[in-house]
C-alpha cells in the first residue's frame, strides 16, 4: 500500500504543507536560517552614530579584490589618528599614549627611603664617623618620611624633590661656614623611594624601582623576565594617576612606534595582557568549529578556515562564507564566494580581528535533508497510529 495514500487527508496536507515550507527556506529548518542572497543584515546591531549607540541593519560586503585593495590603502600604523580598518586604538576608557603625555626625567629626584652618601674630602669623621668597616649602605644618609635628612653642623635638611647636585650645593654653602675651601660629593647608594608595578604576563612579576637611569615600557618588561608565551604584546595597560592608557608594543615591533614607549614615572602600573581576548570564532558547516586564538593578531580567513580543518565538503556551500566583525563603533559584514577554489587566494589576503566570526552556510540539499530527518518519525508514527487495529472492537477503530 503507498503510505501516502494511507495517511489521512489533513496529514497528508501537514506534511506537504512542511516540505513547501521547507523548500522556501522558513525557520522551521533546524539550526541558523540560510543567508541567500541577503544585502544587510537580518539582525539589527549596535552603531556608535556620534554620541549616540543606536540599532541599525549593517551592509554586507564583498570580499573581492578590489575590497583588498582599498583596505591595503587605507591600512596605516596603529598609532596616528587611530583611523583606518587596521588602526589598533584604544577605547574611550583607555586612551593611548599621545604627544602631550610626560616627558623624560632628566635627573632623579630623592625621595623618602632614598639611601645617599656623602663624602667631605679630608674630613672623614664627616663621611663616615662610625667607622671605615661599614657598607655604604649602613654608612649613607637614609632619607626620613618627611623628606628630611641631618648632616652634622649642615642640621636638618629637606632634600626630597631635590637632586643629588643641588643637594650638594646646599650642603656646601652650610660647610662653607665651619670648613675653609669645603669639597663634597653626594652619590646615590640605593634608590628606595620611587616604585612602579610590572604584573600580567611577564616572567617575573613584582615591584621594579626607578633609578637614576630613565625606565621605558620595554625596560620593565625587559627587567621582569620578558613577556610569557601567553601575553599579547599590543595590551599593555599602564595606569598612571588614576587614568589607564594603552601601550601596544607589538606595534614597536612592526611599525617602530617608539612614541609609545614612554618613561615610566612613580607609581605606575603595568599590567601586561594575556591573549584570551584575541579569539575569532569560526562557526558552521567546518569540520572543527571553536574558537581559535589568534598568535599576535596575525592571522587571515584563509589561515582560520585551515584550522578549523576547511569547511565540510559533504555539508557546506562554498558559495556563501560570511564573516562578522562587531569589534568596533560600526560593525562590519563581509561575503566570500568560495565556489571556486582560487578565492581562497583573497582569503589569504583578508586579515582578521580580534573576536571576528567567521559563518559558513549549509547546503540547501542538506537542508532539505536536516527537514526531512525530524519530519520523517512524526510521520512514520502518524502512519503506524492511522493502520493500528483494535481487537476489542473487532478488528475495527473506534468511531470518531
Amino acid at each position: 500500500m503507498n503510505m501516502s495514500s494511507a495517511l489521512p487527508g489533513g496529514i497528508r496536507q501537514i506534511l506537504v504543507c512542511l516540505a513547501a515550507s521547507a523548500l522556501a527556506g522558513c525557520t522551521i529548518i533546524p539550526g541558523n536560517q540560510s543567508y541567500y542572497n541577503r544585502d544587510e543584515s537580518d539582525v539589527r546591531l549596535p552603531v556608535q552614530q556620534g554620541d549616540v549607540l543606536a540599532p541599525a541593519n549593517i551592509r554586507i560586503k564583498q570580499i573581492t579584490a578590489e575590497l583588498i585593495i582599498d583596505m591595503f590603502k587605507a591600512a596605516r600604523p596603529p598609532i596616528g589618528d587611530g583611523t583606518g580598518p587596521g588602526a589598533r586604538v584604544a577605547s574611550r576608557d583607555n586612551p593611548r599614549f599621545t604627544g602631550d603625555q610626560p616627558g623624560p626625567v632628566l635627573e632623579y629626584r630623592l625621595g623618602p627611603g632614598d639611601i645617599i652618601s656623602i663624602i667631605v674630602w679630608d674630613h672623614p669623621e664627616l663621611t663616615i664617623p662610625a667607622g671605615s668597616f661599614r657598607t655604604a649602605e649602613q654608612a649613607g644618609t637614609v632619607v626620613n618620611q618627611d623628606g628630611t635628612i641631618y648632616f652634622p653642623y649642615a642640621g636638618v635638611l629637606k632634600v626630597a624633590g631635590k637632586t643629588t647636585s643641588e643637594v650638594r650645593e646646599i650642603l656646601s654653602a652650610k660647610l662653607t661656614k665651619y670648613i675653609e675651601k669645603v669639597q663634597l660629593d653626594v652619590r646615590m647608594v640605593n634608590f628606595r623611594s620611587q616604585q612602579v608595578y610590572v604584573v600580567g604576563e611577564v616572567a617575573k612579576p613584582g615591584i621594579q624601582n626607578v633609578t637614576d637611569i630613565p625606565m621605558t615600557v620595554l625596560d620593565a618588561v625587559n627587567r621582569a623576565g620578558g613577556f610569557t608565551v601567553e601575553a599579547d604584546f599590543s595590551r599593555v595597560l599602564l595606569t598612571r594617576r588614576g587614568t589607564t592608557y594603552l601601550v601596544d608594543i607589538q606595534a614597536m615591533y612592526d611599525f617602530g612606534a617608539n612614541e609609545q614607549n614612554v618613561l615610566l614615572e612613580q607609581g605606575d602600573i603595568l599590567n601586561v595582557a594575556d591573549r584570551s581576548y584575541n579569539k575569532i570564532f569560526v562557526l558552521g558547516e567546518v569540520t572543527k568549529p571553536g574558537s581559535l586564538v589568534m598568535n599576535k593578531k596575525r592571522s587571515t580567513l584563509a589561515e582560520a578556515l585551515s584550522d578549523s580543518g576547511y569547511i565540510n565538503q559533504n555539508t557546506s556551500d562554498p558559495r556563501w562564507i560570511y564573516l562578522m566583525r562587531g569589534n568596533a563603533d560600526v560593525p562590519e559584514l563581509f561575503h566570500l564566494n568560495a565556489s571556486a577554489p582560487d578565492a581562497m587566494l583573497l582569503a589569504d589576503r583578508f586579515p582578521l580581528q580580534p573576536r571576528d566570526i567567521i559563518y559558513v552556510d549549509a547546503a540547501p540539499v542538506v537542508r532539505w535533508q536536516r527537514v526531512i530527518a525530524n519530519i520523517l518519525p512524526t510521520s512514520n508514527m502518524l502512519y503506524v497510529t492511522s493502520q493500528t487495529y483494535f481487537p476489542l472492537l473487532g478488528g475495527r477503530q473506534p468511531n470518531r
